[in-house]
């Protein structure tokens, strides 16, 4: 898909009765191939939610170094209004992409926002706060955090607007240690379960 700052790439998983549809971006440190967004493609639709995965022209050129803000915007921007989405849109997105949908979600008429593994301030920097995205959103947000996020754990976050879910053990990433009480693919499953359980009482 065009748009003015390079070609962006889609992934539709599409649900067999629609309710709604997620449209989900990637962080800047990898594409839509991580598991957690994996889990959600792979999964939601069987609930209903259709996916759509964008990949940011950045990582569709082959580029190693994620663009400015400004840009990942502009490019979200035109690939969301141009989506034919069954039911009610969703936007959200894995840290940098939870930031772009965040900023995004109240211009492009979503009715909810899913933030994975949201960037709530550099690792070691707690002054520089990003809790204003958040309100920026707008709409009904759920966070989904890594107990060991260095990026912001959970309890780091203000009990409004957003609501936020825990990942016990996990990073920014939602990896568990080996030594962890529970497994990588349950922790994934955790993720999935939270946001399935959001939308389904954001939905009904």
């Amino acid at each position: 898909m065009t748009t003015p700052v390079g070609t962006a790439r889609c992934e539709v998983a599409a649900a067999r009765r629609p309710r709604a549809t997620l449209v989900l971006g990637h962080g800047a440190g990898g594409g839509t191939g991580t598991p957690d967004l994996l889990a959600l493609a792979r999964e939601l639709p069987e609930h209903g939610v259709t996916i759509v995965l964008v990949e940011q022209p950045w990582r569709v050129a082959g580029r190693k170094v994620a663009v400015p803000p400004p840009q990942l915007d502009l490019a979200w921007r035109a690939v969301v209004p141009a989506l034919e989405v069954p039911g009610p849109l969703l936007v959200g997105g894995r840290s940098a992409g939870a930031r772009v949908a965040c900023r995004t979600a109240r211009d492009l008429g979503a009715v909810g926002c899913v933030a994975l593994a949201f960037p709530l301030h550099p690792p070691g920097r707690h002054g520089v706060t990003r809790v204003g995205e958040l309100v920026e959103a707008g709409v009904p947000t759920l966070v989904v955090q890594g107990a060991k996020d260095p990026f912001g754990g959970p309890e780091e976050f203000p009990p409004e607007p957003a609501t936020v879910a825990t990942v016990p053990f996990a990073d920014h990433s939602f990896r568990v240690a080996a030594a962890a009480p529970l497994t990588q693919r349950e922790a994934v499953g955790m993720v999935v379960e939270h946001v399935r359980g959001w939308l389904r009482t954001l939905l009904r």
